[in-house]
């Protein structure tokens, strides 16, 4: 496979299977990259069934990135339960072999220009702090971290990391 550089990279929305795709490619990375169990699996399963069963495609949206005609990263934009006016970042991902080349940026500027343009005031997304690689994506787009919490999930000890963005003149920082 060429790199991302040699071939152009393309956002779309997911075509039929691809959002099973989301589900398996999170579940097998973060197994073999931090040991995580298949509890995480099933949090991926319920947030990306969520989406498929109820969502409103106007405030909520998933971009695929394609690569040579094949899947190589995700993200999903999601209202926030209870929180009119809030979207929330979710289940980025870019595969190993195309890390390092913009994807991330890519996936992670779609999400906020989206969020911006439909009026969103907020954009919010919890990650854990092992999550280097896409953590300083976040903080490149301007997030900042705003609380931190260890807990015990997927089969590790953690730190939960809370960030948000602001999106329009006069948010609450």
């Amino acid at each position: 496979m060429d790199t991302p550089e040699k071939a152009p990279v393309r956002l779309r929305p997911p075509e039929p299977g691809e959002l099973g795709w989301i589900v398996q490619r999170h579940g097998a990375l973060y197994a073999a990259e931090y040991g995580w169990n298949t509890e995480f699996e099933g949090l991926v399963a319920r947030v990306v069934a969520d989406f498929a069963e109820d969502h409103d495609p106007y405030l909520e949206r998933v971009w695929i990135a394609e690569l040579e005609g094949r899947p190589v990263g995700s993200v999903m934009c999601v209202r926030e339960d209870g929180a009119p006016g809030t979207a929330r970042l979710r289940l980025l991902l870019v595969e190993p072999a195309c890390r390092g080349h913009g994807i991330g940026t890519l996936l992670v500027d779609a999400v906020v220009a989206f969020a911006r343009s439909v009026g969103y005031r907020e954009l919010v997304l919890w990650t854990n702090d092992v999550l280097a690689e896409a953590r300083s994506r976040y903080l490149s787009a301007g997030f900042t971290l705003v609380a931190e919490r260890p807990h015990r999930s997927f089969g590790a000890a953690l730190t939960g990391q809370d960030w948000r963005l602001p999106l329009q003149e006069g948010s609450p920082r």
